[in-house]
């Protein structure tokens, strides 16, 4: 694990690629907020394709909220949550716009975890480093790119990864989720435990993230050689 203060080696893990188009589009809609009366043909072309966007948008806020609470009702409770509080109609940029949502998304999610199970986020007492086979807090310690991640997560082998998540602890599961798929840094990841984790998550680090992370990423790094010798 670094233990370098600068947090550049701690920035948003690579993002997955924004869909084709995406920001042409976001400019667009955005142009359409300049306080003067349109007719409803400027708006309608102005919108052309919003369909295809939303349903990109929805699918991969829906696939995130299902790896925190579970497939079902909640999963698209959160989503519609994330569409209605998320600051996308007052951002210019679909990365800014992407972050937004999914900010609103996961502080939803552990909001929900803690009102299922209260205490069940609770910040790690005592967490020391412990070594094992994986020495740092990045997703390609596992051996394993970002876009390698996300064919995993929607390819045809995403159940073994779906219940490789299933089985591990909640605050480790919830850590990978916010750090490896959500793309947060450990300090935002810590910050947003505390604030929506429930009283007793308020003691969450930066530190005490990038510890369980690793730890999430050794199992994984373990599933994959026991997925590689069963080829």
């Amino acid at each position: 694990m670094s233990n370098n203060p600068d947090t550049s080696n701690d920035s948003l893990i690579p993002p997955q690629p924004i869909p084709a188009g995406a920001a042409a589009f976001s400019k667009q809609v955005h142009g359409l907020l300049d306080g003067q009366p349109k007719d409803e043909t400027t708006v309608t072309n102005a919108l052309a394709g919003l369909d295809e966007v939303l349903d990109i948008i929805a699918a991969k806020l829906y696939n995130m909220a299902s790896m925190l609470v579970g497939e079902g009702e909640d999963s698209i409770r959160l989503v519609e949550t994330a569409v209605a509080k998320a600051e996308v109609s007052e951002c210019d940029d679909p990365v800014q716009g992407r972050k937004s949502s999914r900010l609103a998304l996961c502080s939803a999610a552990l909001a929900l975890l803690e009102k299922r199970q209260p205490g069940s986020l609770a910040a790690p007492e005592g967490l020391e480093h412990v070594a094992t086979c994986i020495e740092d807090d990045d997703l390609e310690a596992a051996g394993i790119s970002t876009a390698e991640l996300e064919s995993m997560l929607a390819g045809p082998n995403k159940d073994r990864v779906r219940n490789w998540l299933a089985s591990l602890p909640k605050e480790l599961r919830v850590v990978f989720v916010l750090r490896a798929v959500a793309g947060f840094t450990s300090e935002e990841t810590a910050a947003m435990l505390a604030e929506h984790g429930g009283p007793r998550a308020q003691a969450w680090t930066a530190d005490a993230v990038r510890e369980v992370f690793r730890q999430a990423l050794c199992s994984l790094a373990s599933q994959l050689i026991q997925a590689t010798a069963t080829r």
